[in-house]
């Protein structure tokens, strides 16, 4: 089976490292017209924008603070300009916020919530009428495992990404009828730069791969290893192709089994 994107236009938050450059890369490898890459530094984008051509795809840089709606507008007037029609959405910006829930204050909720729900909200009802309209549309919003199986001190984000599933859920009926699916991909324990500067503020010995090794080990990851940006690419990759067409409204657990809820 061949999962191709080839005339698609697709627009990734996030876009600039780890996971969202992960994607870029691989949509452009399977054919997208083209990938808006979207994130706050115009440098990591730029960087990111050189690798997804390396790949063979067309690219273009965005830089947006999508916690702001007047520059999520911005980017999207620019994008559209740019590129014309965006049929895939990939709704990827976030960092993990977590800690006791009575430490956490009101402005700390709200900064989650703008960052992890409200950008996919303002981003993605941006683009659905035009989905709707071409009977054809791709959603993703990407989420992680917490939203379905928190834990004491996940909070903010457990609850953030909680209500991301339930987003989740209702664009697949909206947009059903209209060829428009949307899923959300659970994200456990990959490979992303969130590590990178965990294992850097760690003052660790360790080599970054021995540091990922113990942690493996420690959350008891039966498959013995934590994943990579590419294994997750490659999911994002069928459902937002022709060939992941009958797949609307599902949560997949992308965290080697991790996840104590199925």
């Amino acid at each position: 089976m061949e999962c191709r994107m080839d005339g698609r236009v697709a627009l990734i938050t996030g876009a600039s490292k780890g996971l969202g450059k992960a994607m870029a890369v691989e949509f452009a490898r399977s054919g997208a017209k083209a990938v808006a890459l979207v994130a706050r530094k115009p440098e990591t984008l730029e960087a990111a924008k050189a690798e997804v051509e390396a790949a063979g795809g067309k690219a273009m840089a965005y830089p947006c603070d999508v916690c702001d709606p007047n520059a999520i507008s911005y980017m999207w007037r620019k994008v559209t300009s740019d590129l014309g029609q965006v049929d895939i959405v990939v709704n990827n910006a976030g960092a993990s916020a977590t800690s006791a829930f009575e430490s956490i204050t009101d402005s700390q909720w709200q900064a989650d919530i703008d960052l992890k729900l409200m950008a996919s909200v303002r981003v993605t009802r941006l683009a659905f009428p035009g989905m709707k309209e071409r009977k054809w549309g791709r959603v993703i919003n990407v989420l992680n495992t917490l939203s379905r199986a928190p834990s004491g001190g996940s909070a903010p984000t457990s609850v953030t990404r909680a209500a991301g599933l339930a987003l989740t859920k209702i664009l697949s009926h909206e947009g059903a009828p209209h060829n428009v699916l949307t899923n959300a991909l659970l994200v456990g324990l990959i490979e992303s730069d969130q590590w990178v500067r965990a294992h850097a503020r760690s003052g660790t010995n360790k080599s970054y791969r021995e540091f990922l090794a113990e942690m493996a080990a420690g959350r008891k990851l039966g498959i013995g290893r934590v994943g990579e940006a590419q294994e997750f690419a490659n999911i994002a990759c069928f459902l937002c192709s022709d060939s992941g067409s009958y797949i609307n409204g599902v949560a997949i657990n992308v965290d080697g089994g991790m996840s104590p809820v199925p």
